[in-house]
């Protein structure tokens, strides 16, 4: 365990229980009482629930430290950008008035696995936050399918190293301004930025310096048979037919592997006037992106992990005579906190809370395991009552992402305990309808609903590359599958649009499409500066 900073403890004992048994009296904590309370939390992990983690390394940082952390997207290693400065700032700012707090704890997903933890926590907390973050969190990146086949622990650290030592290395050759340019694009399209369907090769620190090392031999120019020759125009097209165009349009499709899911992918290998500095940048920024992809398919599961862990081991603690009654309430108070659901017309209320769903979810299961009603017999035969809760639980968090999870676990009683229900709300209607209920067919369609708007697919924009006309002008075609009706923001997408055309170098057009017909709804067209000026 390495640390950062320390406290003193300075409180009396706080209860007549035997002081030689409790790990610690009082809020106050030194680092021999952290170890202790650690080997104690360790020991029930691994010997009670038997779960497989990383290596830990736990962190003891300032407030301020911990802010710095949120502004670098939680990577203990990262480059410069103004975002996360700007970032830095309101979060400290809002922290020093009093409208936000900070986060218990930060928890990285590599090997060893990194634990911020507060230094202002009560050791309380940071029992609770070691036990959540060390061993919950730290499980769940290990063992969870999406984790194993899309990120790799082993490798992240030293690739960051050589991200920030390469785009450093760029502002100084390039100046900041250059370097500033391709980062602002990247970031933008980050979110199209990862393959959502087929597994990207993980980045390999020797592999990225040897491909560092290789494009440095050449030169911009180097032999492209595409990008080599002017445009020309084919005087014929007019008198090919129907059939020839569609051919021509397929072959050419081919040759540039579309439709491409991946905006970032295709600009890094495509762009006809980027320099081989401003594709590894790409590069880079779509590795990270890809990176935090499974996280986000895995909120309510990794959180409802984490959650589950934490309680079991804090009460385990208990159990056994090392935390007192005190130190229990204060848990209490806490993990209360963290997994409270506000209702629906409260103005903290922001949808369902990914603490209190996957918590409760967990719990049920456990519940459904070792003390089964009728109806969890006749919803989920294959676990009620099986008497074997952990297993169970580790199973799933082995095998499932949210969708499919709350798909497959999300029981009768969550539903009423969480009352929810479907509402199905149509623009063009002017009333709403109750579509759903607490009976059989309505159990399955709030179900059914509610891991949907945990699919990352129907939650985030359906853009691809489509489209480039490389015999004329080189314009680009993206399409958006409108689903639903829902647009894109318009603001936002024109942002978004200029980006890829300032990263293309020439015309962009995005398409809106109806996923059920194809029809072209709307177009909207970039044209960067120097084209519209001649």
């Amino acid at each position: 365990m390495s640390t950062s900073s320390h406290s003193n403890t300075t409180t009396a004992p706080e209860t007549s229980e035997p002081a030689s048994k409790l790990l610690f009296n009082g809020a106050d904590w030194d680092f021999d009482t952290l170890k202790n309370t650690y080997d104690a939390i360790e020991d029930i992990a691994l010997n009670e629930l038997k779960l497989d983690v990383y290596a830990n390394q736990v962190e003891v940082i300032t407030s301020e430290q911990m802010l710095d952390a949120y502004s670098s997207i939680g990577m203990p290693l990262m480059y410069h950008h103004w975002s996360f400065g700007k970032r830095f700032v309101r979060d400290d700012v809002m922290y020093r008035k009093g409208y936000q707090g900070l986060a218990y704890e930060i928890v990285i997903n590599s090997n060893p696995c990194i634990s911020y933890v507060m230094e202002e926590n009560t050791i309380v907390m940071q029992a609770l936050v070691m036990a959540h973050a060390a061993f919950g969190h730290n499980h769940f990146f290990k063992n969870n399918y999406l984790f194993k086949q899309w990120t790799d622990a082993d490798g992240i650290l030293d690739y960051l190293q050589f991200a920030k030592r390469y785009i450093a290395k760029c502002e100084d050759r390039y100046g900041f301004d250059a370097v500033e340019r391709v980062l602002d694009a990247a970031h933008a399209l980050m979110e199209q930025g990862v393959n959502r369907y087929s597994h990207p090769e993980k980045p390999n620190l020797a592999v990225e310096l040897e491909r560092e090392r290789e494009r440095a031999k050449y030169e911009d120019e180097t032999y492209n048979d595409l990008w080599r020759t002017l445009p020309q125009t084919d005087t014929d097209d007019q008198d090919i037919d129907e059939i020839q165009r569609k051919m021509r349009i397929e072959e050419r499709r081919a040759q540039f592997g579309l439709p491409e899911e991946n905006l970032l992918y295709f600009l890094e290998k495509n762009a006809p006037a980027m320099q081989l500095w401003e594709r590894e940048i790409l590069r880079i920024v779509r590795n990270i992106g890809q990176y935090f992809y499974p996280q986000k398919q895995t909120k309510v599961m990794n959180e409802g992990c984490a959650c589950y862990v934490h309680y079991s081991i804090m009460n385990s603690l208990y159990d056994k005579g090392l935390v007192s009654e005190g130190a229990m309430m204060e848990f209490i108070d806490s993990h209360s906190r963290v997994v409270f659901q506000a209702e629906f017309d409260d103005q903290r209320y922001s949808g369902f809370n990914p603490y209190a769903l996957g918590f409760a979810m967990m719990q049920d299961i456990h519940r459904m395991c070792v003390d089964p009603t009728d109806e969890d017999r006749k919803w989920f035969p294959d676990i009620a009552g099986n008497n074997e809760p952990v297993e169970t639980l580790k199973d799933a968090w082995a095998n499932y992402r949210d969708e499919s999870f709350i798909l497959q676990f999300l029981s009768p009683k969550v539903m009423r305990d969480m009352r929810m229900f479907m509402i199905d709300d149509q623009s063009a209607s002017p009333h709403l309808e109750v579509a759903a209920i607490h009976d059989d067919n309505g159990y399955r369609r709030v179900r059914r609903s509610l891991a949907r708007m945990h699919d990352v697919s129907v939650r985030e924009p359906d853009m691809q590359i489509v489209d480039v006309d490389i015999r004329g002008n080189r314009q680009l075609y993206v399409q958006h599958t409108e689903h639903e009706g829902i647009r894109l923001e318009k603001a936002e997408a024109e942002m978004t649009l200029g980006y890829i055309g300032q990263l293309w170098g020439y015309g962009v057009t995005l398409q809106a499409i109806d996923y059920k017909t194809g029809e072209i709804l709307h177009e909207t067209n970039y044209t960067p500066d120097d084209l519209s000026a001649a």
